[in-house]
């Protein structure tokens, strides 16, 4: 043996170098494991554009998924190319793309939204309380850092959002009160494991080697700490991680039912509703955009189009007889 990495754990090390999360990791390194399996166990370096084309049209021909999961299919086969092999492929012309479906968000009205909030308990309803009052991302409530919640200025400071891109958002009066009475309780948590000789969290990119006392600052906790200590699958550093988001999914999805809602709604509705409900109460969609975080205006105009549904400002010419 030459000792050379295996194809596997080079694409984990150009991953990492390039700070990507550990979800993407995962899924990259499951699609280039398909990507071979598809083609009988030949490595990458003896097939090209070919033969990723092949693979990508019998996900959409044969496993007919959908665009979204194609175009990561094609994100990681294309990295594995790039940085990993430093094959460029020319571009794929002749692959079967799964179209994208060009769907409307589906938003709660205003009494829904308050009916569903009310089934909440705990910092599930914290966390619900920041998708719907900030415009969070689910992943961006539950990675949230002690120090980016600013109570004095009431702001939230995104750090690393979609796109690794920061941005300001604001901090609801409505959760100022319960969200310090949280952190009262998270600060005990976090001396409790400093006591017990932990108290470290994660440290993106190498703030960790620059700063070695930063993981057990108080401001670099997590707002919301996962209730066991775990073992982190990178450096093996047993630690307190943030709350797994699938506590939260679960428990939104006891609380739709509960709350006789037919929509198709999940954690991430509530971002729909914080936008369509601020340009409803006529906030200026430029206004909107930032505290989203698009960077064009055109994706933050189809909360426009979800505002004329529904007979909103149009009269139905069956209304007019």
């Amino acid at each position: 043996m030459d000792g050379k990495p295996r194809l596997l754990d080079q694409l984990r090390e150009q991953i990492r170098v390039r700070h990507y999360s550990i979800r993407t990791e995962d899924v990259y390194v499951k699609w280039v494991r398909d990507y071979v399996r598809f083609h009988g166990l030949r490595h990458p370096a003896e097939m090209g554009a070919a033969e990723v084309e092949q693979f990508l049209s019998h996900l959409a021909v044969r496993r007919q998924v959908s665009a979204s999961t194609q175009n990561q299919a094609l994100s990681a086969l294309l990295f594995l190319y790039k940085h990993v092999l430093h094959i460029e492929l020319p571009w794929l012309d002749d692959v079967v793309r799964a179209k994208r479906p060009e769907r409307l968000p589906v938003v709660l009205t205003r009494e829904e939204t308050q009916r569903l909030l009310a089934l909440l308990e705990g910092e599930v309803a914290l966390v619900a309380g920041l998708l719907y009052g900030a415009g969070l991302r689910l992943m961006e409530a539950v990675r949230l850092r002690v120090k980016d919640v600013d109570f004095a200025r009431r702001e939230i400071l995104v750090r690393d959002g979609k796109g690794m891109k920061d941005r300001v958002t604001l901090l609801p009066q409505a959760v100022v009160a319960p969200l310090q009475l949280h952190l009262e309780q998270v600060a005990a948590l976090h001396r409790s494991d400093l006591s017990a000789g932990f108290g470290e969290v994660y440290l993106p990119f190498a703030l960790a080697r620059k700063y070695p006392r930063a993981a057990a600052e108080w401001g670099w906790q997590y707002v919301f700490p996962a209730a066991r200590l775990s073992v982190d699958p990178r450096s093996a550093v047993r630690r307190r991680h943030h709350l797994d988001e699938k506590k939260v999914q679960r428990a939104f999805k006891l609380a739709v039912r509960q709350a006789g809602l037919i929509k198709p709604v999940t954690p991430h509705t509530l971002r729909h509703c914080f936008a369509t409900h601020l340009l409803e109460s006529g906030q200026d969609i430029r206004t909107v955009q930032e505290l989203l975080g698009h960077a064009d205006v055109k994706t933050t105009m189809i909360y426009t189009h979800v505002l004329n549904r529904g007979g909103l400002g149009v009269l139905s010419p069956l209304d007019r007889i």
